[in-house]
């Protein structure tokens, strides 16, 4: 029997949710935060891959970073995605809020169709059918970005799992299962997950499955080497989040370090993270993200990807280097470089729960904190919202 949902309940709870940005709650900083396309009668443009992330044109200062670094637009609304396709995606709780809040966006039928599910629908326990519904409506999401983007698609493991090593990896074992029920090949898949040393251990499990990984909530030095150890796919360091924290706190021995020398946290920690992958062949890809200017953009080329606000984008395409400045931008990270850096005997170890906790400084601690209660915040806010929604009608 086919089943149709009809728009009353979204109507109903969209009014809720008006006033509020149009762009995602806590987007930001993920790769990229592929926000809802308004104007669902436009059919979607066709994406190339290419060996830049943005399709710049020539001589613009926008094109003479790409030549460095992956950059990738931060967060992308309809009338921006032509300008600053994205390359990459991400897929959470934060994009599922979204597109419940808005009345037609093409993601739409992808989380009704979610909320029809026979197989959830079918679960008689409250809590089983509403991670059920979760699950298919980030799988289905998922899969609709999959066709939109050539790189590949992040999709957020249940922050409140962690903590709990085989729970994240039952959870990603399940996502990746909805995936191939829609035939989202692995290889296009990433599979978000929090920087705890649970975290970490989960990662290591599932790379070694051949499930690729996205490190996220990385503050600290030991996180990202602890997690390169772990052979993360993907290790993700929010660069503004640490030079906030710095200006209104103290007594981080890593971020004091960093600022005697002269240097912005945020900055030195992609750069140590960087070196180390590189110097000791590594094979994760390191994101910068939460970048706030040029200057950091500039400070950052060679990295993998930079995550980049649309703002700067537009600064960047909009500026063309005068013929004497043509030549100033040059890679700050590159294995060359890195095979030149050198690490202490204590950032060399084989890091481990207890090692990893206690060089974790206060930054990272209080920051990671205050990522993970954000999201959990954003699942059981979609957990509600479903409640309600939930049974639709002919259902």
């Amino acid at each position: 029997m086919s089943l149709t949902l009809q728009s009353p309940p979204f109507s109903a709870l969209s009014s809720s949710l008006q006033g509020r940005s149009r762009f995602l709650p806590g987007a930001g900083s993920t790769a990229s935060n592929l926000v809802l396309f308004n104007n669902v009668r436009k059919s979607f443009p066709l994406i190339r891959a290419s060996s830049s992330s943005l399709d710049t044109g020539s001589n613009t200062e926008l094109d003479a970073v790409s030549s460095f670094s992956e950059i990738v637009p931060d967060t992308v609304i309809f009338d921006d995605f032509e300008r600053f396709p994205p390359t990459a995606a991400t897929v959470s709780s934060s994009l599922l809020l979204g597109i419940c809040s808005l009345p037609d966006t093409v993601f739409r039928n992808a989380v009704e169709m979610a909320l029809a599910d026979s197989t959830c629908y079918g679960l008689q326990n409250a809590d089983l059918r509403l991670s059920c519904f979760v699950n298919k409506a980030l799988v289905n999401v998922g899969g609709d970005l999959a066709k939109l983007v050539p790189g590949r698609v992040s999709t957020e493991v249940d922050p409140r799992l962690a903590y709990d090593t085989h729970g994240i990896i039952r959870k990603v074992h399940d996502l990746l299962k909805l995936y191939n029920e829609i035939n989202v090949p692995p290889e296009r898949l990433l599979f978000k997950i929090p920087s705890t040393w649970q975290g970490i251990e989960a990662s290591r499990l599932l790379e070694s499955e051949g499930i690729q990984t996205h490190l996220t909530f990385v503050y600290s030095f030991a996180q990202a080497a602890a997690a390169a150890q772990a052979g993360a796919s993907v290790i993700q360091i929010f660069v503004g989040r640490l030079r906030d924290w710095a200006r209104n706190h103290s007594g981080d021995p890593e971020i004091e370090a960093a600022i005697s020398r002269g240097e912005d946290p945020g900055l030195a920690l992609v750069t140590k993270a960087y070196n180390y992958i590189h110097k000791y062949g590594h094979k994760s890809k390191l994101m910068a993200a939460a970048v706030r200017n040029k200057q950091d953009l500039f400070s950052l080329l060679g990295v993998d990807y930079i995550i980049a606000p649309l703002k700067v984008l537009q600064s960047l395409k909009d500026s063309t280097p005068a013929p004497d400045e043509k030549y100033s931008f040059v890679s700050r990270l590159s294995p060359q470089s890195a095979a030149l850096y050198n690490f202490s005997k204590e950032e060399l170890v084989k890091w481990d729960q207890l090692s990893l906790a206690s060089a974790m400084g206060p930054a990272a601690v209080d920051l990671l904190a205050g990522g993970l209660e954000g999201y959990v915040n954003q699942a059981k806010r979609v957990e509600e919202l479903f409640g309600k929604i939930w049974p639709p009608p002919n259902v």
